[in-house]
């Protein structure tokens, strides 16, 4: 609640996650591995207006973790939209250059 505020929320917040484990088989150094990694984030915030950072595995030049986040009051319209980032990613999103190997999905209601 706000300093001063009378009033507090009273619905449900959830949160939700998605990390996105990735290869990379064109990636023959660091810098060809952040141009692809860059081009999706972009791509994926601009598509979706997520949160979206590479996450973990950042000194491999094949691989990259993505992670996703939302804020929703909806828990269904969570798992929604990080399945449609997911599958953007899967069929589209990487443009071939990225492979999906891993998808983790976690939806946490506060």
């Amino acid at each position: 609640m706000v300093p001063g505020s009378t009033t507090s929320y009273t619905g449900e917040v959830v949160i939700g996650s998605l990390v996105l484990t990735l290869h990379i088989p064109q990636s023959r150094s660091l810098k060809a591995k952040r141009q692809v990694v860059s081009s999706l984030t972009a791509r994926m915030r601009r598509t979706f207006n997520i949160a979206v950072a590479e996450v973990d595995s950042l000194d491999n030049w094949q691989l990259a973790v993505i992670g996703v986040s939302c804020v929703s009051n909806d828990r269904r319209h969570a798992d929604q939209m990080l399945t449609k980032v997911a599958n953007w990613v899967e069929e589209d999103g990487g443009s071939g250059e990225a492979l999906v190997t891993r998808t983790e999905v976690e939806l946490i209601s506060l």
